[in-house]
């Protein structure tokens, strides 16, 4: 019985160690840049931010090709070659007793964009603006349904001129 004993306290003191090694590597700046600020006060409150609206439309999940991020990070540049992938997942939005809960659901395509600095495809529609522009639809990922990239996918990137056409702002790891 004295072993037992013995063996919960050393289990609840390597608990204990392991919890304040964890709460003393917490740092204010996450390893994608971001700040816990958004989420954490100075005294240690948790919050998340509101939303009023029926829940999430789309999950969109980026990849990019291996040295993207560096590369855009030490310039502000997309390299020749970048290649960048979209994935869009339609949400499932349900009441739950935490509050109203968005998750991904079933798969709804794909969007892509390869980085071309050279300008290499002038006479096809879908590239320009030192992109190639292509979105897929879940269903038949072997043909693209955009027919022009100027009036299919750049009018929605207008905005993000200024950062190459692509949103940089919504992904922190670029910022």
């Amino acid at each position: 019985m004295r072993i037992v004993g013995v063996l919960g306290v050393a289990l609840a003191g390597l608990f204990v160690i392991g919890a304040v090694t964890a709460y003393g590597q917490i740092n204010t700046r996450s390893q994608y840049g971001g700040t816990t600020a958004a989420v954490v006060d100075d005294k240690g409150n948790l919050r998340v931010a509101k939303d009023d609206g029926p829940g999430s439309k789309q999950l969109h999940v980026v990849y990019a090709s291996p040295g993207t991020i560096a590369a855009y990070r030490k310039d502000g540049h997309f390299p020749d070659g970048t290649v960048l992938v979209k994935e869009l997942f339609n949400t499932t939005t349900k009441d739950m007793t935490t509050g109203t809960v968005s998750s991904a659901g079933t798969l709804a395509g794909w969007f892509v964009m390869v980085k071309d600095n050279a300008g290499r495809f002038p006479g096809n529609k879908l590239w320009g603006d030192g992109w190639g522009w292509s979105k897929f639809d879940a269903t038949n990922p072997q043909k693209t349904i955009s027919t022009d990239y100027t009036t299919d996918c750049q009018s929605c990137h207008v905005p993000a001129r200024q950062s190459d056409w692509i949103y940089t702002r919504g992904y922190p790891v670029l910022n």
